[in-house]
């Protein structure tokens, strides 16, 4: 399963990106995109991205985040729902997170509280 997964990751920094909030750019209310996201600039509200987000370096997400997969190169006030969590060591994120992989890089920068759940067949055997 390990092997799967980290293809995946490698998948989400080579999709095609169907949404682009470049470096400089400051989005004012919440954003919802049905795929792939990068963001590079200030968003100052909630973000929901169907597939998957990249949060470059310079990007900035003043809000809840919620997506399949994501990868923080930059900065999150906020709360994070994703199946897929990368911190990388230049990506900051300040909120609650629930995910069900989660990867810190050696410098990434996380306060506050960790939920981790094993998904939907886990919550079935249990019922």
């Amino acid at each position: 399963m390990a092997i799967f997964s980290k293809k995946d990751k490698i998948a989400l920094d080579l999709q095609a990106i169907s949404t682009l909030i470049s470096e400089g750019s400051v989005l004012e209310g919440n954003l919802k995109a049905p795929a792939f996201a990068r963001i590079d600039g200030l968003v100052n509200g909630d973000v929901t991205i169907d597939e998957g987000l990249i949060l470059g370096e310079k990007g900035e997400v003043k809000g809840d985040i919620n997506t399949k997969e994501i990868v923080v190169y930059g900065t999150v006030n906020g709360d994070i729902i994703a199946s897929s969590l990368e911190i990388r060591a230049t990506g900051h994120i300040t909120g609650n997170i629930k995910t069900q992989n989660l990867v810190v890089e050696t410098g990434g920068v996380y306060n506050g509280n960790l939920s981790m759940h094993q998904g939907e067949k886990q919550k079935q055997l249990q019922a």
